[in-house]
């Protein structure tokens, strides 16, 4: 992430020629939310002395408590490429504070600094790089979503099967416009589903790009007259989108997962990261994994990860360990979904390897069979636990689990799981099309 100052937002902003600037930020659920402004207003927001009525936003505050400031973070100042040069439209994430100065508790950003805080403390910085999956489908003469795929291709497939090559190739020119370094993008195993990774970096600045990532797919594709969504499972009997996060920990300028004269040249820094990630899998899973739907896509035969094991030689498990070692030493954590709020998962996932590292916890063995073709026997003989079949199974486990509940934060804890709690509600009690395909004309 360039090191920018206020100074050089305001110098670059009338060298770009910014007229327009969107001051964004997300709510718990990860939806993005912005306050647009003009450039005449930009030294008063730089100052942190725009307000917006918090009251309004998913899980923040009562409206008795609502005068919230938004404080941009100079770091994440970009212009929007697909915007006209004339009158340029810029963006910056914000920090969101209380009337009286202080960081806003239930700012998911916020969340995932304190426990970055943590780290650094006990002398680590986290790197993450993601992989989201995406599907892109048509829209209807109203210019509505369907679930209708623009194409049949698979794995790595190319045009003429590709029909989303042109969009996808778009969407990759705009990131790398926009300071995203890509590494690779492809078509993935369903049809309509596209996958574009881009280069590791800090924890905060990658949960940042994952916001930018999604918004930008979304636009593009609608420039394009299709749309795409980030929901896990959107079509039955294909495989879901996940958003794998590979993890590394950094200390003195070095990996601090990498020992070339341990066993695999895994750590024990590593080995209790890996642990810290196991213990708590069941409870980060309302997090990671934090939808109704997200549970559709974590069922076994769709390459989803479904048990709760580790392995450097299969992607069954939870848990892969990829092959590069040195600096490129990390863990894969195969089970989040991009549904989730990235500050969030990112938070949830650092504070259970740290817990990890400070209390030695070790993991289990590493299991390089796939566990898919294993019986329910043999799992049970192994310890293979799986994680959350229901997003209700998944918050129970949350309400169980101190040290993710303490990484959230009280208020992030209180408002996600009550609005979880009611949307299992209300998905409850919904009568589905499946039960009146089985059930209206057997009963």
């Amino acid at each position: 992430m360039a090191q920018l100052t206020n100074d050089d937002v305001r110098h670059l902003a009338k060298e770009l020629g910014v007229k327009f600037i969107r001051l964004q930020f997300t709510d718990i659920f990860g939806v993005l939310k912005n306050v647009s402004i003009t450039v005449e207003q930009l030294d008063k927001a730089l100052n942190g002395e725009l307000m917006f009525d918090g009251s309004s936003i998913e899980g923040f505050v009562r409206i008795e408590e609502s005068d919230m400031y938004l404080r941009p973070d100079p770091a994440t100042f970009v212009v929007f490429p697909w915007r006209p040069r004339d009158g340029a439209v810029a963006r910056l994430i914000c920090d969101i504070f209380n009337a009286d100065g202080t960081p806003f508790i239930g700012d998911p950003r916020y969340v995932l600094k304190r426990v970055i805080a943590e780290a650094r403390e006990m002398g680590f910085t986290m790197n993450v790089g993601p992989e989201a999956e995406f599907f892109l489908f048509h829209v209807d003469s109203d210019g509505r979503p369907t679930t209708i795929t623009h194409d049949r291709a698979g794995y790595f497939d190319l045009t003429p099967v590709d029909l989303g090559e042109d969009a996808r190739r778009d969407m990759v020119l705009t990131l790398e416009q926009m300071g995203f370094e890509i590494e690779a993008s492809h078509h993935e195993v369903a049809p309509g589903q596209h996958e574009i990774d881009f280069k590791y970096a800090d924890a905060l600045d990658t949960a940042d790009k994952v916001v930018t990532f999604k918004f930008v797919v979304r636009t593009i594709a609608q420039r394009h007259g299709l749309h795409a969504s980030f929901m896990p499972k959107p079509i039955f009997g294909i495989a879901g989108s996940g958003m794998h996060l590979n993890q590394s920990l950094m200390k003195n300028g070095e990996n601090a997962f990498y020992d070339p004269q341990a066993p695999l040249q895994l750590s024990d820094t590593a080995l209790y990261y890996i642990g810290g990630l196991i213990k708590h899998a069941r409870a980060i899973a309302a997090i990671t994994n934090p939808t109704v739907n997200s549970y559709k896509r974590l069922v076994s035969g769709y390459e989803a990860p479904v048990y709760i094991a580790w392995s450097s030689r299969n992607r069954s498990p939870l848990i892969r360990i990829p092959a590069k070692r040195g600096q490129s030493t990390r863990i894969e954590l195969r089970s989040p979904d991009p549904s989730c709020n990235p500050y969030l998962a990112l938070a949830v996932c650092l504070a259970a390897g740290l817990d990890g590292i400070k209390n030695r916890i070790l993991p289990p063995p590493p299991c390089d069979c796939n566990i898919y073709e294993m019986s329910v026997r043999e799992r049970e003989e192994r310890g293979i636990g799986c994680l959350p079949e229901s997003l209700k199974e998944a918050l129970d486990e949350l309400e169980r689990d101190e040290v993710i509940k303490e990484a959230l934060g009280p208020h992030v804890y209180s408002r996600f799981m009550e609005a979880k709690r009611i949307e299992w509600d209300r998905y409850r009690v919904q009568v589905h099309p499946w039960e009146i395909e089985e059930y209206l004309t057997k009963y």
